[in-house]
């Protein structure tokens, strides 16, 4: 079990990095309304830019957390919990906006992936 936790750990912290830091500026058919950049993302979901720059300093520090909590395992909880709230925030708004719900997909995988962690 302590591997597959191991194994969730990366697949989450590893995929929010690389939405956040390398594929930031790229089109995928996982954006929010028909936005090519995060930033156009949060645009179509009706908030500021700013909150934009919020959700994913968080979002990048939690996932480094979940990453250092395989070492030092009283990091797990509040990053798994944390990356958890705001993989939800994430599913809302896409319903928000109507989006088609596999544009949900990912942040309900990595949001059942943290929920996993949390509790085993």
């Amino acid at each position: 079990m302590e591997y597959f936790i191991i194994v969730c750990k990366v697949a989450v912290a590893l995929s929010l990095l690389n939405v956040w830091l390398i594929q930031k500026d790229k089109a995928t058919k996982w954006r929010g309304g028909n936005a090519t950049t995060i930033l156009e993302e949060f645009e179509a979901y009706g908030l500021p830019k700013w909150s934009c720059y919020v959700i994913g300093f968080l979002k990048v520090t939690l996932a480094l957390i979940l990453l250092a909590s395989i070492g030092l395992p009283y990091l797990e909880n509040p990053a798994a919990a944390g990356l958890a709230v705001l993989l939800l925030g994430s599913i809302i708004m896409h319903l928000k906006i109507s989006d088609p719900l596999y544009k949900s997909f990912p942040a309900f995988l990595f949001l059942v992936l943290c929920v996993l962690i949390y509790l085993l």
